[in-house]
């Protein structure tokens, strides 16, 4: 072998082996929801599920509210004092955070601002649905309909090769249980897909449906919500194994992706 053709050896080796060990604890996957944050940390798994609040006790902060960051700082300062411990001193971490599918735009640049925090060399953001479908090892090259139930916030989001075709929200959850039946948030589930139906010029939604809503979210552990749910969609339900932390698990999915190839990772668009 020539020193040339040794040198390019090398250096396509460089490109494609997997990340030293160091670097391999290098990522965050994030899920910073109105009620809780969940964050896996790459060699550790899932080392955070708390209540999303800026410090605990009396007079706790609530920097999330109904799927919107409407206190950038106090956010910030929340993942400073749940993660600036955790991650290996002089690194710099890819992070990867969920985002609602509606409103993402304005999420997305509210926690890209907050995450700075954590000094992180590149921040990937996934819509919440296709990181649950991820988790869930969903066949993504069908339409897939995901019904996301949170403790505020309820999304239905139609997937079709992975992208998002049609989503719905509504601002109920299962916090709202104390003043509001499961009934009313199965109806408005419903609802929300009665009209992805009735505006579907294609047949993606009614094959979706067909195939059988995924649901996740705390919502999936309620019983009550997923047999009136069944009985209102006329069509069957999958829930997602461990449906309340799907979307972290889908975003660590993600990150492990990129990771198993580094010279995609600079580059790497947002998957929102």
């Amino acid at each position: 072998m020539t020193q040339r053709s040794r040198a390019a050896a090398a250096s396509a080796a460089t490109r494609h082996r997997p990340w030293p060990l160091g670097r391999q604890g290098c990522g965050v996957a994030l899920d910073m929801g109105s009620a809780r944050t969940r964050a896996w940390v790459a060699g550790r798994g899932l080392v955070i599920d708390v209540p999303t609040v800026t410090f605990p006790g009396a007079g706790a902060v609530y920097p999330i509210q109904r799927g919107t960051i409407i206190d950038t700082e106090g956010t910030a300062r929340m993942l400073e004092r749940l993660l600036g411990h955790r991650l290996p001193r002089f690194t710099r971490p890819l992070v990867v955070v969920t985002a609602p599918v509606l409103d993402g735009v304005a999420y997305r640049n509210e926690a890209r601002t907050a995450v700075e925090v954590l000094r992180p060399r590149g921040v990937l953001t996934i819509p919440s649905a296709r990181a649950v479908a991820l988790a869930a090892g969903a066949d993504l090259s069908r339409p897939l309909l995901v019904v996301d139930i949170g403790a505020h916030l309820t999304e239905v989001v139609l997937l079709s090769e992975g992208a998002v075709v049609d989503a719905r929200r509504t601002a109920l959850g299962t916090t709202d249980l104390d003043t509001a039946s499961p009934l009313q948030i199965c109806d408005a589930v419903a609802t929300m897909v009665t009209a992805m139906l009735r505006q579907d010029r294609t047949s993606l939604a009614i094959d979706a449906l067909r195939r059988g809503a995924l649901l996740a979210g705390g919502g999936a552990l309620r019983p009550e919500i997923t047999y009136h749910l069944t009985g209102r969609l006329h069509a069957p339900l999958r829930a997602v194994a461990a449906p309340h932390t799907a979307a972290v698990r889908g975003a660590a999915t993600l990150l492990r992706s990129v990771r198993d190839h580094p010279s995609e990772t600079d580059s790497a668009p947002s998957e929102s």
